[in-house]
């Protein structure tokens, strides 16, 4: 079944957008690691926490926000048939909204008017525009994915008592948890830093402000996360020949990921001292809870590959590995997305862990963790989907000499990342902080420390840009070049012996019900402390 033609060009407008945040977003961080490195120096005036600030939003919001909507449009129209004319629109507004606070939040970081980081904490503080655009890419965000939501929504009445199709309905989970998660987020900026920067108020509570913050920038990773894992579950087996182990437990797997992504945010404040350590310990607890899914995933995938592997005639404990289609760009490339999830996620119990936490908070080993998981288990997954997805969307197909390349630029990757993200793990082990210049590092003696883990990193992203530059001949090359055709959107049917589905797991009045509650527990009282003793401001007013 081939995604509908108007469907289509949606879905590539937003990937478009993606790539152009790749391309800029990327050059961005090869600048920073040829800083950090202490032998390159920044020209015409620009400045590191300026790069700094392009590199994180637009790959670890632009990029990733872009893409994952135009994946989604395409799975929805594949799964669930061709969007109507309004949700079609609604996909559109969404898409030009997100366009133009984009383009408002890059401009004014490219005039220096918001070297803020893409974490934009106070009190640093941007001009009013990059936080009008940001809050203009969120609103857009809810709008496309209303769109989507309705697709489905519109499925399920058609066809009463059947189970929706697995791919939509992890879309409309993944977009679920998106819109609660921002919600903390946009009431910081509209609230707090808009009023703030337009000189309304004079001040604004800082720990507030981050809370929030942090209410959306822990579920922003697995917004992240979950579309890899609808390629992992749905569209891998199909390229292996395989079934789907398990429709039941990967709804569940979903289900699970969205109660527990939101309540979670305290675990980045747990040096915070004005927040009390009963609800970080609630909410270290709650993050804990994401293992299971986690582990559920595993599980069920290697358990694909291995039915699979054996069907081919694998022997032995390990022989059915030999039997995978390991020279199919699309399957090894987001296999080694895979792996490479495996250390990212052990890093991430150790970042979520109280006590290991006080060793490795704000040192550059969060960094590493970041690019293990994001940039190289997320985004390494969003290439392999485009040797398939783009050309299914262009009408072309990959060709032998693609799929080589394919897979080339996937090991240049993740050699340029296990190089630099292995730097940065030491380095952060032995107290080099993140998002600091080699400059800023205090002295000759303490840089000295780590010159040797700055080099590693410049060599490891000065491979990761080559890596970028490859994908994206790649990319051009699919969409433009490469030779007319019909792409598969592969789409695995489920193992005919698997358990059949519970109809709960799509009861979604009783998901969003337990969400809110979760989330309410886990943050109207912390919230409730932080603004009854939120300072006084200069006019003896409370600053909430």
């Amino acid at each position: 079944m081939q995604v509908n033609r108007k469907d289509s060009k949606i879905a590539m407008a937003h990937i478009y957008v993606a790539m152009i945040a790749l391309l800029l977003g990327g050059t961005a961080g090869l600048l920073q690691v040829l800083v950090r490195s202490g032998e390159f120096k920044l020209p015409w005036g620009i400045g590191y926490y300026q790069v700094l600030t392009v590199h994180g939003v637009l790959l670890g919001l632009i990029l990733t926000t872009f893409f994952i909507y135009g994946f989604q449009i395409a799975a929805v129209s594949r799964t669930s048939g061709a969007l109507s004319a309004k949700q079609r629109l609604l996909c559109w507004i969404g898409f030009w909204t997100m366009t133009t606070g984009t383009a408002m939040a890059s401009a004014m970081v490219l005039l220096n008017e918001a070297s803020v980081l893409y974490t934009f904490y106070a009190p640093l503080q941007a001009h009013w525009i990059f936080y009008l655009g940001l809050t203009l890419v969120v609103v857009g965000s809810w709008i496309g994915g209303l769109g989507q939501a309705l697709r489905w929504m519109q499925w399920r009445k058609e066809n009463k008592g059947q189970t929706s199709p697995l791919l939509s309905f992890m879309v409309v989970c993944n977009n679920l948890m998106w819109f609660v998660a921002t919600i903390g987020v946009a009431s910081e900026v509209l609230f707090q830093l808009l009023p703030w920067s337009l000189g309304l108020v004079e001040r604004v509570d800082i720990l507030l402000s981050r809370t929030l913050f942090w209410s959306f920038g822990h579920a922003l990773v697995y917004f992240w996360l979950l579309p890899a894992y609808m390629i992992w579950y749905v569209v891998v087996p199909k390229v292996i020949g395989g079934k789907i182990f398990s429709d039941a437990l990967s709804r569940l797997s979903f289900i699970m990921f969205v109660l527990f992504s939101v309540p979670v945010g305290l675990h980045h404040q747990l040096t915070e001292p004005g927040v009390d350590g009963s609800w970080k310990f609630l909410q270290v607890i709650l993050t804990m809870m994401v293992v299971i899914p986690s582990l559920l995933t595993a599980f069920s995938l290697f358990a694909t590959f291995e039915i699979r592997g054996r069907a081919l005639g694998g022997k032995g404990v390990f022989g059915w590995l030999k039997q995978l289609p390991w020279g199919d760009a699309r399957f090894f490339v987001p296999f080694l997305g895979m792996l490479v999830f495996i250390p990212g996620g052990a890093g991430g119990i150790v970042n979520a862990s109280y006590q290991m936490n006080q060793l490795i908070h704000n040192t550059i080993w969060v960094t590493g963790h970041f690019h293990l998981t994001v940039a190289t288990a997320v985004v390494l997954t969003f290439f392999g989907a485009c040797y398939w997805l783009v050309p299914h969307l262009t009408g072309r197909t990959l060709t032998k000499e693609m799929n080589r390349l394919g897979i080339i630029q996937a090991i240049v990757w993740v050699v340029g990342m296990g190089i630099m993200s292995s730097a940065m793990h030491v380095a952060g082990l032995l107290g080099a902080p993140r998002r600091s210049a080699f400059s800023d590092y205090g002295g000759a003696d303490i840089a000295s420390t780590w010159v040797s883990y700055q080099i590693a990193q410049a060599v490891g992203g000065t491979l990761l840009f080559i890596g970028i530059l490859l994908f994206l001949y790649i990319f051009v090359k699919l969409c433009w070049f490469a030779p007319k055709g019909q792409e598969e959107f592969p789409i695995a049917e489920v193992a005919p012996n698997a358990e059949k589905t519970p109809a709960i797991l799509e009861n979604f009045k009783l998901w969003i019900v337990i969400l809110v509650a979760l989330v309410l527990i886990a943050y109207s009282f912390p919230i409730f402390d932080i603004i009854s003793n939120a300072p006084l401001g200069s006019k003896g007013y409370k600053l909430w």
